[in-house]
């Protein structure tokens, strides 16, 4: 099977991992999950993780026919409509955004004006769906827990997994965001878990596990089944969402995840500017995350 030439671009603000995926008998590649910088202090964003995987795209000579989202992300800011006006590419998610843009539709108060259609997005992506990356076969999983929308993307011999799971030694992803289900979740690896045992497994984030000192993002289907914490070695479903439901109990909501969802709902667009000509975000004050 053709392997991806993968770039990884870690964001130490945000523990994400986004990811320049290339074709080597072709020019053509597609980046995955990028980040726009967000001071939540000031309000201010910034280019510089973008500028950083344009920067390589252009030094190489690349073509960027695709700009995937893993999910709606609610640690960091999608930079995709900007990498869009700097290079090009579609920008695609999973189709069922429109359940995510519904909910969170909802929890902002958003008008009629916001379309809860994924119509901001180029392309609406489903279980089965198939793309080319040049030369390159990409294969889209639907795989729901953490969100109703994940997906994962199975390019040549590698997947990209979101925040389905992370390194076998931190386990996986929380399942308590509106629409999430550790049942889903389980499942949704056990799907992952059918790839061959050498595909090249990549997450969106990484924490450094306890007695971990280096940031890690890479690993293998065969070392997920036996090593994962959380499900490796043949955990049982049961086991599974017992363990998974009492810890999210314990999170705390993530960071940026206000100002991440509203912007990442449309696409990466910002919010649409008031009378003023000031775009702003909304903070719905004791109305999510009780």
């Amino acid at each position: 099977m053709t392997s991806a030439t993968i770039q990884a671009f870690f964001d130490d603000d945000t523990n994400t991992v986004s990811y320049l995926v290339s074709d080597p008998a072709s020019s053509e590649s597609a980046i995955i999950d990028s980040v726009l910088d967000y001071d939540q202090a000031s309000g201010q964003t910034s280019t510089a993780s973008a500028d950083a995987v344009i920067a390589e795209v252009r030094e190489q000579g690349r073509v960027v026919s695709l700009i995937l989202e893993t999910h709606v992300h609610a640690d960091h800011l999608s930079a995709a409509p900007y990498i869009q006006e700097q290079i090009g590419g579609e920008i695609g998610i999973g189709a069922h955004i429109t359940e995510v843009q519904e909910t969170f539709g909802k929890v902002f108060n958003e008008g009629t004006a916001f379309e809860r259609d994924g119509s901001q997005f180029d392309l609406l992506l489903g279980d089965g769906d198939r793309l080319n990356i040049g030369s390159l076969p990409l294969r889209v999983i639907h795989t729901p827990g953490h969100t109703p929308a994940c997906l994962s993307y199975v390019i040549g011999d590698a997947v990209f997994v979101g925040d389905t799971i992370f390194m076998p030694d931190f386990g996986t992803a929380r399942t308590d965001f509106p629409g999430g289900s550790a049942e889903d979740l389980y499942r949704s690896i056990q799907r992952l878990f059918e790839l061959p045992d050498e595909t090249r497994v990549f997450t969106a984030h990484d924490y450094k596990a306890p007695g971990r000192e280096e940031f890690a993002w890479e690993s293998t289907i065969g070392e997920q089944k036996a090593r994962n914490v959380h499900v490796g070695n043949g955990q049982d479903m049961t086991t599974f969402v017992q363990m998974r439901e009492a810890r999210d109990a314990k999170l705390g909501m993530p960071r940026l995840i206000l100002p991440s969802v509203q912007v990442n709902m449309r696409g990466g667009e910002m919010p649409p500017a008031e009378e003023n000509g000031q775009r702003y975000l909304k903070i719905p004050i004791n109305g999510f995350g009780s």
